[in-house]
């Protein structure tokens, strides 16, 4: 770290406090040649995600959005919205952990309907049914059968 006062690189880290919300560092240093303090601040960059729709148009990650998806495939099951909560924050981690932030939209999809499967059967099938766009009774059957395997 960089001395504002005389630029010298020389600087020493006296104190460290933890923000309440636990976003930030503050940190007190030293410059260890013209012995004056300054405060630095570290804070975690917030990664902005873009999902890729099928038809190729971008639009901005919203995790109302996908909050909101999985409450409509859940409603009228035992899912509770912690459930729910813990879901959008799992898959929200995995979008954010991935080697890019352009992320095409079956992939979100497909995270979506895992963390269904594991939660409630039911609240699968009716998130897959739109998903994977089925078209007769025969597609609910397939994947019903997939389910029971």
């Amino acid at each position: 770290m960089q001395c504002p006062y005389c630029e010298s690189t020389e600087t020493e880290v006296v104190e460290t406090r933890v923000s309440e919300d636990q976003t930030n560092i503050r940190r007190r240093r030293t410059c260890l040649k013209c012995t004056k303090r300054f405060t630095t601040y570290e804070r975690i960059e917030n990664v902005t995600l873009i999902v890729k729709k099928k038809e190729g148009r971008r639009e901005q990650f919203d995790r109302e959005k996908l909050r909101s998806g999985l409450i409509k495939a859940c409603e009228k099951t035992s899912v509770s919205l912690d459930q729910i909560n813990g879901a959008v924050d799992e898959i929200e981690r995995e979008l954010k952990s991935g080697e890019t932030v352009e992320i095409e939209a079956k992939k979100i999809g497909q995270l979506v309907a895992n963390k269904l499967k594991k939660i409630d059967k039911i609240a699968y099938i009716r998130f897959a049914s739109v998903f994977k766009r089925f078209v007769d009774v025969e597609d609910f059957e397939k994947e019903v059968k997939k389910l029971i395997k």
